[in-house]
């Protein structure tokens, strides 16, 4: 009796438990539920990327949804950011031969040769130098150039203004003699012929076109004078080119302290810098016919602009991208930047002209790279009050302080771009970053459905043969300007083992590492850089840049002077 009665003490206190231990566990159970609603998504801090899965109705298939976060640092890195692979091993080289005569040898006092240039400062300074050189094979004496007074930039400056003449008439002399102006003709003003060439003339079209004008009446002009002289060339008419290029052309004393001024501004703020010049102006966005996503708003816009030029051809804004024709956007730059290594906290000068869409334009690129400087942000008004009225001079400015920059990036491939890529070339392979825009199209389209790392991944592999590295194009391939391998000369042996290792050695140690290509790869990244240019040639095309205007009629705006610089 005394065993049952404890048996049924025991359930009875069992079934008043179980009430409270049903509550208990239905109460956990609404907690749990609580929070796997209310909690936010699982979050990978150091990766900086979430995903989330998400079910449909049909429970066999998972939809991965990839949420693209863009990291503030630029990540570990497989090379360094601030300088190019080998460029110890290579230098600048374009002094004149021994077989190369002297001017006072072979010029022909009955000879004048004088040049009007076009277009921006830029496009300009390529007419000088290659005047220059055809003075030479003319063996005629040069007159000092004019400079484009008249043209869209309107800009009152002559070679003066914007050169040391004494400088450009002295360090030249060996190679052609050159005056200041005309000497006048039986005590009146000598006006010289006026006539033109085409565009890539050689030394042969020179002398069969040019030679017998100049014969017969002693002085001639040549008009619209940019990119008239062929790319290739005997040796000692390059290397005369790279003399000057890079040793002839000074700017003026005003110009070199306010730009080196701004240097040692950048300085004070950071160890590195990166210039930055960006073409995003309405103009060429329209001329290109290009589309970046602005709606109708964007359409009209750029629509009411193409109407000035009639003979314009409709393009297809999707072809046009696809083909690499379209500048990038402020954004996809920062984008680009970032994959390739560089965190918030690099400071980055810009040099632009007015940026479409303004400052909503810029906030992408700013948010990305806060520490944003122009010439207008760290030179007070005053200080730039001697050069703001006139474009050359302020082009000249950025000019300085983007040939000064550790790294040179550019959204487009006009002619500063391209003068200051062989220019960095030249004096030593200082890291310069063009876009592979044919490339980059698809990656920055499907961005949102991939993350950071693949994004990153793809951008570092697209860029090789884009960043300015020693060898990267072929010798004689693109633009002179752009590539002067002619005035580039690799180390002795010797030199390289001084520096500390042997050039062979030092491209195994990289293979080894994974840091350089093989011979195969290295091709295929050549082909793609050369294969970019000569589309683009063959089209007239840099990024949207036309470059050959002959066919426009005389009453449109000069296309190629808006546009080229």
């Amino acid at each position: 009796m005394a065993f049952q009665r404890r048996r049924y003490n025991y359930y009875n206190r069992l079934r008043r438990l179980l009430p409270l231990i049903c509550g208990f566990s239905g109460a956990l159970l609404i907690l749990f539920a609580l929070l796997s609603v209310f909690s936010p998504p699982p979050d990978d801090s150091d990766r900086r990327i979430s995903k989330q899965i998400n079910y449909g109705v049909n429970d066999e298939k998972k939809h991965v949804a990839v949420v693209f976060r863009v990291p503030r640092s630029g990540g570990r890195s497989d090379r360094d950011i601030w300088r190019s692979w080998n460029a110890q091993l290579f230098h600048g080289c374009c002094n004149a031969s021994t077989k190369f005569p002297n001017a006072k040898a072979i010029t022909r006092s009955d000879r004048y040769l004088a040049i009007a240039t076009s277009g921006g400062l830029n496009q300009q300074r390529t007419g000088i130098v290659d005047a220059v050189v055809a003075a030479r094979i003319l063996n005629a004496t040069l007159v000092i150039p004019k400079l484009d007074q008249k043209s869209y930039w309107k800009d009152a400056s002559d070679f003066s203004h914007i050169f040391q003449v004494d400088w450009f008439i002295s360090f030249l002399s060996k190679d052609v003699k050159i005056i200041e102006q005309l000497p006048p003709k039986g005590g009146q003003t000598w006006t010289p012929r006026r006539m033109r060439v085409p565009r890539k003339c050689n030394e042969k079209c020179y002398i069969n076109r040019v030679l017998p004008v100049l014969q017969k009446r002693h002085a001639v002009q040549l008009n619209k004078f940019d990119y008239r002289l062929s790319n290739k060339l005997r040796d000692d008419l390059q290397k005369l080119r790279c003399r000057v290029n890079y040793h002839a052309l000074k700017f003026t004393d005003p110009i070199l302290k306010m730009g080196n001024e701004l240097v040692r501004r950048m300085r004070l703020r950071s160890k590195h810098y990166i210039a930055l010049h960006l073409r995003f102006e309405p103009d060429m966005l329209a001329f290109s016919g290009c589309y970046y996503g602005g709606g109708d708003k964007e359409k009209k816009e750029l629509a009411s602009i193409r109407r000035r030029w009639k003979t314009l051809h409709v393009n297809n804004p999707e072809k046009q991208r696809r083909q690499g024709r379209c500048p990038l956007t402020p954004e996809e730059v920062g984008l680009m930047l970032r994959a390739l290594g560089y965190g918030s906290d690099v400071h980055i000068y810009v040099a632009s002209g007015e940026v479409y869409g303004g400052e909503e334009s810029l906030a992408p690129l700013k948010a990305l790279f806060p520490h944003f400087y122009s010439k207008d942000t760290i030179a007070t008004k005053e200080e730039l009050e001697p050069f703001s009225s006139y474009s050359s001079r302020m082009a000249a400015l950025d000019f300085l302080v983007c040939d000064e920059s550790d790294v040179f990036v550019t959204n487009n491939n006009g002619n500063m771009a391209r003068i200051l890529a062989g220019r960095r070339r030249y004096f030593g392979h200082k890291p310069t970053i063009r876009p592979n825009a044919k490339k980059l199209y698809k990656l920055f389209l499907s961005k949102e459905n991939t993350t950071w790392e693949e994004f990153a991944s793809r951008v570092r592999t697209f860029q090789k043969g884009f960043m300015g590295e020693p060898k990267e194009v072929r010798a004689g391939r693109g633009e002179f300007h752009e590539n002067p391998s002619t005035c580039i000369c690799e180390a002795t042996e010797a030199k390289a083992k001084e520096g500390g290792m042997d050039s062979r050695k030092l491209g195994k140690k990289k293979q080894k590492e994974g840091d350089e290509p093989k011979e195969d790869e290295d091709a295929e990244w050549s082909s793609d850089y050369e294969e970019d240019q000569t589309d683009l040639h063959d089209r007239g095309l840099y990024n949207g840049t036309r470059l050959d205007y002959e066919d426009m009629s005389s009453d449109e705006p000069e296309l190629e002077e808006m546009l080229s610089d």
